[in-house]
């Protein structure tokens, strides 16, 4: 006997034996059991979750000699037809078409004029249009008017991989079932059913590396397994899936996973060479590093080491790894690498991308949080204020009547003000390093403005000054620099604004009266 393929040979032929998909396999029981069978369906979702295979069903139990029912009795003519592809014993109440190969609007006509003729016996006539969203868009139009008002004897079945491409008017008339990936742990409970029988020896932790690498996929997975029962002669070895699944081992990803937390970039390149050497394809190994991440950040969070999609000493082992470093951080690492994944999907150059990905993640540990150093100056811990040179502007005096002067002082040499412990509170820092001899600037109040602080900062120049730029002037007093002192009350200043004014000139402005010999503050 020809051998086949375990895809083909275990195939679900009733709704017991799908995997997975229990919303939907209750649906349509009930349907069938109760006779609301509707006129067109359409079943959505990715690859081998059983799309097909339960048009195929419900078509047998639809047409079963036996039925309607709520399972097909695959004993009858009708049922053997089906599951052995012979159109000579279920042509006349099934057809299945690939609508990647007929989407042409002539045959989609061709098609509706043919359907019009009714089967013997009442039967019903179902037919699946498997890849539906491949139609053009003719072909969608001319198959509009039966979809919606089909004969009484006709149901219509889509399937397809990609519902977005279904044109809302085909998609109104339809009932949408969705077909959801199947979960690891389900995957590979069926995956030791399948191996029991056909006597494949495989251990636990081979399933559970099968069904991740199948990604929800019940075809992907089974025909995972057959490879490696091919390759192994039966056997399947912990090794030889790790080595032949390709791009996911556990024990590289513990280490990656500790460098980037530990911020060694030099144990992650030296992972990237092991990688290249080994020949994985960079996109399927950064994919499943961050699943990995993933089971991590749940485990930092608390989680037990049986509910993560791991063996339970890499879960373990994981778990002891995360938790120091905290929830935080592994937050960080996975919203980094996540970003970085349609770079490294697209890139051309996907090892070269993968590596740069995982070093900026090895960065992340020399980031301090924003929290963490406003807390330190909460408790007066930050590091002292840092000026880069001292800055004294030169005394100027203006007086009633006489022009204006400017006063030069004898050049000296710049001195640093000696780094201190800066206070608490910012404005003793201020104070601290702003000597209180300050200049003062003087002019007659018949010049006086209200201006704003804006306005007496730019005019002292303080700014040019404290970037460190030493050919910086002070430019003469305006009208501005003592209208901004005047047009204030420096006591009921509110601190902000007191501060400002002491950074930039050191104390208060100081305006003596036109007809007053004394000076006012």
């Amino acid at each position: 006997m020809a051998y086949q393929v375990l895809a083909r040979k275990w195939r679900p032929q009733d709704f017991s034996s799908l995997v997975g998909q229990e919303h939907i396999v209750t649906a349509l029981r009930n349907a069938l059991q109760e006779g609301r069978i509707a006129h067109a369906y359409l079943f959505s979702g990715i690859r081998g979750v059983g799309k097909t295979t339960a048009a195929r069903i419900l078509a047998k139990a639809l047409n079963c000699d036996r039925g309607p029912a709520a399972d097909p009795c695959n004993e009858c003519s009708m049922c053997i037809g089906v599951n052995n592809g012979s159109s000579s014993q279920s042509g006349l109440y099934m057809r299945e078409i690939d609508a990647a190969t007929y989407s042409k609007v002539e045959q989609i006509r061709d098609l509706t004029e043919n359907l019009t003729n009714a089967p013997p016996d009442k039967k019903k006539m179902v037919v699946v249009l498997d890849e539906v969203h491949r139609l053009s868009r003719q072909a969608f139009d001319a198959l509009l008017k039966i979809v919606e008002e089909p004969p009484a004897h006709l149901v219509f079945i889509f399937a397809t991989t990609e519902i977005d491409a279904v044109p809302a008017t085909i998609l109104s008339r339809c009932q949408e079932y969705q077909f959801r990936r199947v979960p690891s742990p389900i995957l590979a409970a069926h995956l030791r059913h399948i191996s029991t029988e056909e006597e494949i020896g495989v251990s636990d932790n081979a399933l559970r590396l099968i069904a991740r690498a199948g990604e929800g996929s019940v075809r992907d997975s089974v025909a995972l397994l057959d490879q490696l029962a091919t390759f192994g002669s039966g056997n399947i070895a912990d090794e030889d899936a790790a080595r032949l699944l390709g791009g996911f081992d556990t024990a590289l990803f513990q280490r990656l996973v500790g460098a980037i937390l530990d911020g060694q970039p030099v144990e992650v390149h030296a992972l990237v060479a092991e990688i290249e050497e080994k020949g994985w394809d960079p996109q399927h190994v950064f994919g499943q590093f961050l699943l990995f991440v993933r089971d991590g950040l749940h485990l930092a969070l608390g989680a037990s080491p049986a509910s993560v999609d791991l063996a339970a000493e890499d879960a373990e082992a994981l778990a002891r790894r995360v938790k120091p470093a905290g929830y935080e951080r592994l937050l960080q690492v996975l919203n980094l690498l996540l970003a970085c994944e349609a770079t490294v999907r697209r890139s051309e150059f996907g090892l070269l991308a993968l590596e740069i990905a995982w070093l900026r993640a090895a960065e992340l540990p020399k980031v301090v949080r924003i929290e963490e150093l406003l807390a330190d100056e909460g408790r007066g811990n930050q590091r002292p204020l840092e000026v880069r040179d001292s800055y004294r502007p030169p005394a100027l005096k203006m007086s009633v009547g006489e022009p204006e002067k400017k006063a030069v002082d004898p050049p000296r040499e710049p001195q640093r003000e000696p780094q201190r412990e800066r206070a608490p509170e910012t404005r003793s820092a201020f104070r601290e390093v702003f000597a209180p001899g300050a200049p003062v600037h003087e002019m007659p109040v018949k010049e006086l403005r209200p201006a704003s602080l804006d306005n007496l900062i730019d005019s002292i120049g303080q700014r040019r000054a404290l970037r460190g730029d030493e050919k910086a002037k002070t430019p003469p007093p305006s009208q501005s620099l003592a209208g901004a002192a005047a047009s204030v009350n420096y006591e009921n200043l509110p601190e902000a604004v007191k501060l400002t004014m002491n950074l930039y000139t050191g104390r208060l402005v100081k305006v003596r009266p036109e007809n007053d010999d004394e000076e006012t503050t």
